[in-house]
């Protein structure tokens, strides 16, 4: 208790008064040390209590701890993160076929012949009818049914475990395997992210703050299996890989080459990233200091908002911006003749060679250059391109109109009678995951970078990749058989 205080007569000299005020400012000065002091050792005593473990008894155990020793267990850490992207990922591919067949209904099914019959009515030239609405709207409806479903399912949901404290922990289980590999461990944030949709990925590496691991992790982003990819992975393996077994295993097997292919892309992120960091990439791994946040409630509307505006609506802006000139280029092949042919059928015999040597045939090629804009209109327009090569009749709505047919039978009939085998089947998984970004993508990657020569790196190693396992597959398959 600071002592009474006297006040000095107005005879005492200042030197009194000094001596006074001074005697004052260190009794109170001492009681307040006194009680910092205490106050002190008693947060160290609680901290000291929860978290060291002494030889008589072990810490007292809190929520946090509690869950770390799980989600960053070398015994179960791995297993639990499989197990909730596993999770993650089945509910956007299942939860995504409802809305995708609503949004696909009101703007194909709806719409689409309205818009035509409209076309019609106000006299419009079948050529610009064509280019409009069987060319640029319809790969834009495509996109967009295909598209934002997944995107806004699987986004919110990768946020709020971002919000919840849990992707700190997945970098933390990773960190050791990416740095074998000569990159960054929080690229493993960035490759989840990818898993949604590769520009989103890219974008994510700006968490990275070394240029040299960043620039890895936006070149090997594309190797994640993003969420335009899954149909035709599903589609393909229910189809051929499915097949092959009786009808009781046809989906287990079907889904387990789907998740392999998607480990092969991890895989395939790790031996990209050991070679490019001792080659054109190479340098020190740097060191970060990874801070384990406190987990807290999820803000569920915070999120849902963020998720919806920052990220699935600007990727899906984007996607738009180049589906429309996709589609009028995909419509214009089909339609323009030159020399009794469309021009498709010309680029479709040019490519047949080479897509034969990778297993593959020129229409796949084919359809993935016209496709670049967005990986969910690869079906519509191989199936488009298929009748077309074909000389199919009674199926579809045209040349250069993509579609889509409800039965897996009758589109495995269409593929089978444009030539598909099993290999093409298999070899189509695998280039699906290894070709070359979608535009949205290589327009992010660059954007980022600044630099076109990372970006035609970015764009080109998955091809090249993917070239190079097509023909050996390819080649291994007709050996042994």
């Amino acid at each position: 208790m600071a002592d009474a205080i006297t006040l000095p007569s107005p005879a005492n000299s200042a030197d009194d008064i000094l001596r006074e005020a001074r005697r004052l400012r260190e009794g109170i000065t001492g009681d307040v040390h006194e009680h910092l002091v205490e106050a002190i050792y008693t947060d160290a005593a609680r901290i000291a209590d929860r978290a060291v473990t002494r030889p008589d008894r072990a810490a007292r155990p809190t929520f946090d701890r509690t869950l770390d020793r799980i989600v960053t267990s070398r015994v179960w850490g791995f297993p639990v993160m499989l197990a909730l992207f596993a999770v993650m990922f089945w509910l956007t591919v299942s939860g995504a076929n409802v809305p995708s067949a609503m949004i696909a209904d009101v703007l194909i099914g709806q719409s689409y012949p309205w818009l035509r019959d409209a076309a019609a009515s106000l006299g419009f030239p079948w050529w610009l009818r064509g280019v409009l609405v069987d060319g640029m709207y319809l790969a834009t409806a495509w996109v967009i049914s295909v598209m934002l479903p997944p995107m806004a399912i699987f986004f919110p949901m990768f946020t709020l475990l971002e919000d919840f404290g849990y992707l700190p922990r997945v970098a933390f289980n990773l960190d050791h395997l990416f740095k074998k590999a000569g990159a960054h461990g929080k690229q493993s944030m960035s490759t989840m992210m990818g898993f949604g949709c590769n520009a989103a990925g890219v974008v994510a590496t700006r968490i990275i703050d070394s240029p040299r691991e960043r620039l890895i992790a936006i070149l090997t982003n594309n190797f994640a299996l993003c969420n335009g990819r899954w149909p035709t992975q599903i589609l393909v393996a229910t189809l051929f890989i499915g097949g092959l077994v009786p009808a009781h295993l046809a989906g287990f097997v079907s889904a387990a080459a789907v998740v392999g292919v998607a480990l092969l892309g991890v895989a395939l992120t790790f031996a990209t990233s050991w070679l490019l960091s001792r080659t054109v990439l190479r340098g020190e791994v740097s060191t970060f200091s990874l801070e384990l946040p406190p987990y807290r409630p999820p803000r569920f509307w915070r999120t849902l908002y963020t998720s919806i505006i920052d990220r699935t609506l600007i990727v899906l802006w984007r996607a738009v911006v180049f589906a429309l000139p996709a589609g009028a280029v995909i419509w214009l092949s089909a339609n323009v003749h030159v020399g009794g042919a469309s021009v498709a059928e010309h680029v479709i015999h040019g490519l047949n060679p080479l897509g034969l040597a990778l297993g593959l045939n020129g229409v796949i090629l084919l359809a993935y250059i016209v496709a670049i804009p967005a990986n969910e209109i690869i079906i519509p327009t191989v199936l488009m391109l298929t009748v077309l090569s074909a000389k199919l009749t009674g199926v579809g709505e045209g040349a250069g109109v993509m579609f889509e047919l409800d039965s897996d039978e009758a589109v495995k009939g269409i593929l089978t009678a444009g030539g598909w085998t099993v290999l093409t089947g298999v070899n189509l998984m695998l280039f699906s995951l290894l070709h070359n970004p979608c535009s949205t993508t290589i327009y992010t990657i660059y954007k980022e970078t600044g630099s076109a020569r990372w970006t035609a790196v970015a764009t080109l190693l998955p091809v090249a990749a993917g070239f190079a396992l097509t023909f050996l597959v390819a080649t291994v398959w007709r050996w042994v058989g």
